[in-house]
């Protein structure tokens, strides 16, 4: 037992350099640095368990065990497939270090993830919950102005809540968003949203902070809301808008990307806008605009 508290420690050493590199020259974000970072906590356990002292005497052995095990407690593909990910990643590393000879990852297959089509609004339920703040609120008027963005720019929440006066081209409509790896890209903001940002920025801004902050979207004390409690606030106005359907906190990304397809936008604009690395990502919501058109054709047609 003695001599297993400094080789612990090592390996949590070695584990925060992989995450310093990761977003040294990577650029992950801190969401995905913690999932990993509690990804190689739980494969260590699972090895201590198994008798094995470290991540770094693991066998392909050892791999494909917990990978079973994984299987046989429930947990998802998804997660399931990060986790993997994680290993991957960290083995690489690892090797490149000179800690280890071998990579016991280097053969293994990611699990299969099943497809999963997103949840989205219709379009009537869209305006139903932007119409659902009251704008004589300051705090409400910020979450319209914030809705209307999210739905017109389909931006992932975090980028909506970090968004800062830099990024906004008001003159061009435009706004400039650091995505996933610090990828830039510049996404059309639209009159509706442009109107009501600059409602909110003349109204009730100032209302909730006097002081200086570079946040457009800010708390009474000025800083940003967090991702936790926007997704509370949009879940507020569903119940408020009587909205039955199932949300997310990228709800409106999901309708924003489903309705451009709807009304006929090309799958690689598409692409450029929601900031995904590969076209095959986008892909996902062609299903549903195909699900929701047969059920149009199914309710309208004659013979539907």
């Amino acid at each position: 037992m003695s001599k297993a508290t400094p080789i612990a420690a090592e390996v949590d050493q070695q584990i925060e350099q992989f995450l310093d590199r990761l977003w040294l020259n990577q650029g992950v974000s801190q969401n995905t640095l913690s999932a990993y970072q509690s990804d190689l906590r739980h494969v260590e356990r699972f090895l201590a368990g198994q008798r094995r002292q470290h991540l770094l005497a693991a066998a392909v052995a050892d791999i494909e065990a917990f990978m079973l095990w994984r299987r046989q407690q429930g947990f998802s593909p998804r997660s399931t497939s990060r986790a993997m990910s994680a290993l991957k990643k960290f083995y690489q590393f690892a090797r490149k270090s000179g800690w280890i000879d071998y990579d016991p990852t280097q053969n293994l297959q990611r699990p299969k993830q099943p497809q999963q089509i997103p949840k989205t609004l219709t379009e009537a339920e869209v305006e139903a919950l932007l119409d659902s703040p009251n704008l004589a609120d300051p705090v409400q008027h910020r979450d319209r102005a914030m809705l209307e963005v999210l739905y017109a720019t389909g931006l992932r929440v975090t980028e909506l809540v970090q968004l800062q006066f830099n990024q906004v081209n008001f003159s061009q409509e435009l706004l400039k968003v650091v995505g996933k790896g610090n990828k830039e890209r510049l996404v059309p903001l639209g009159e509706e949203a442009l109107n009501s940002l600059q409602s909110y920025l003349k109204e009730a801004r100032p209302e909730l902070f006097s002081g200086s902050s570079d946040f457009i979207f800010i708390t009474r004390r000025g800083g940003p809301l967090t991702r936790q409690a926007f997704w509370h606030r949009i879940k507020y106005y569903a119940q408020q808008a009587d909205i039955r359907s199932a949300l997310s906190p990228h709800t409106l990304r999901h309708a924003f990307a489903t309705h451009l397809l709807n009304h006929g936008a090309d799958l690689r604009v598409l692409q450029m806008l929601l900031g995904h690395s590969d076209v095959s990502t986008t892909q996902i919501y062609t299903h549903v605009a195909r699900e929701r058109l047969q059920q149009l054709h199914a309710s309208h047609h004659p013979r539907g």
